[in-house]
């Protein structure tokens, strides 16, 4: 019965407040999220990079494993991406990042916070910096078929991820007034990106329904059997390896559909749009099941 209760304590919140922008969305279809969009890039994803990794007693050396091991995982989610792509005859570069970049941030942060304490916020933020750089790097990249450092250099995460790392190497300690701050900013960005989520549901469109739903299967099932395999092949245990679980099963992440609306043809991101929707509705479904394993076998 205490896996259950424990279950449901990770899971209602979260999609509580999903359920909360889904209302006012639906309530106000012309409310403006360009604020919450513009404060979760700039201020709000730097604060959660710099918390969960320097504040929640994560080591160097826990950070660079599951950064690896989950580099692992997306060059996995990569192939199975790109042979789905090819079976549907899509455009294997431009749409292959809402397959390889899932929505560790707003949706995994959360639930491995209330499913592992800050100890799980720790891996999942180390694991969460390395889908935010991908974002900026490799999503650019896809999405316009061209690379640019300015991308990066305009990045704020990048530089929270390079100063959390200074951090950890030189074994420094935060001081109190940053560690407030940014815990203030993290759990505020969290709150307003999930509300965001649920706005965005009521607004991106489903385009060719069946093979958004093939793709968004490949997502939100065949993304945690890879971070199982991984988690088998590599002998984890732990809180450690239930977060790496979760975070493999999380749907494709909405900053697909915004770094894509800026770069890919329109064609392109309505189908990412589609995915998006798709496997995030899937995964209401899928979450708790992967939640629960983590939980039962992975604690």
């Amino acid at each position: 019965m205490y896996i259950y209760i424990k279950l449901f304590e990770v899971i209602f919140p979260v999609f509580f407040v999903v359920g909360i922008g889904y209302y006012l969305g639906k309530k106000n279809p012309k409310i403006d999220t360009s604020f919450i969009t513009n404060f979760g890039a700039n201020i709000g994803s730097p604060a959660i990079v710099f918390y969960s990794v320097v504040t929640t007693g994560l080591s160097l050396e826990v950070f660079q494993t599951y950064f690896l091991y989950y580099l692992l995982a997306i060059i996995c989610f990569s192939l199975i991406g790109i042979i789905f792509l090819s079976f549907m005859k899509k455009d294997i570069i431009m749409e292959l990042p809402p397959f390889i970049l899932p929505n560790t941030g707003n949706m995994g942060l959360p639930i491995c916070l209330f499913a592992y304490g800050s100890q799980g916020l720790g891996v999942a933020g180390a694991i969460s910096s390395l889908i935010i750089l991908f974002h900026f790097t490799l999503g650019v990249f896809l999405a316009s078929k061209k690379f640019s450092f300015d991308i990066i250099a305009r990045s704020p995460s990048f530089y929270a991820i390079i100063i959390s790392i200074l951090f950890l190497y030189f074994d420094i300690e935060a001081p109190n007034f940053l560690i407030n701050t940014t815990m203030l900013l993290t759990y505020a960005t969290i709150f307003l990106i999930l509300m965001s989520l649920g706005i965005a549901l009521t607004r991106l469109k489903v385009f060719s329904f069946y093979k958004a739903l093939i793709s968004s299967l490949a997502r939100v099932i065949i993304g945690p059997i890879i971070g199982f395999l991984i988690i088998q092949f590599f002998n984890l245990n732990g809180y450690a390896a239930g977060v790496l679980l979760i975070q493999c099963s999380m749907p494709s992440a909405i900053l697909n559909y915004l770094v894509g609306s800026m770069y890919s043809p329109k064609k392109i991101v309505d189908n990412i749009a589609s995915m998006i929707v798709v496997s995030t509705v899937l995964s209401f479904v899928t979450i708790p099941i992967i939640v629960f394993i983590a939980l039962k076998y992975f604690i």
